[in-house]
C-alpha cells in the first residue's frame, strides 16, 4: 500500500499539542488592518485549537489517521 501523502497547505497552517489537540492561527490578521480596532487585532494574534468536529478532517489531512 502507497504511504499517505501529508497535504503540504495543511502543514503549514497546524501544529500539534502535546496532548494531541491541533493549534490553528485566527484568520482576518493579514490585511486591511486598518479599519479593525486594536483589541480585535490583539484577539487574532492568540493561537487557537481546532475544534472537536473539525479535528477528524485536520488529522487526515496530516496523515495522521
Amino acid at each position: 500500500m502507497p504511504k499517505i501523502k501529508t497535504n503540504s497547505g495543511a502543514k503549514k497552517r497546524f501544529a500539534l499539542t502535546g496532548s494531541g489537540k491541533i493549534k490553528r492561527k485566527h484568520a482576518f490578521k493579514s490585511h486591511i488592518l486598518t479599519k479593525k480596532t486594536k483589541k480585535q487585532k490583539r484577539n487574532l494574534t492568540h493561537t487557537g485549537l481546532v475544534h472537536k468536529v473539525d479535528e477528524k478532517n485536520v488529522k487526515v489531512l496530516l496523515g495522521l489517521k
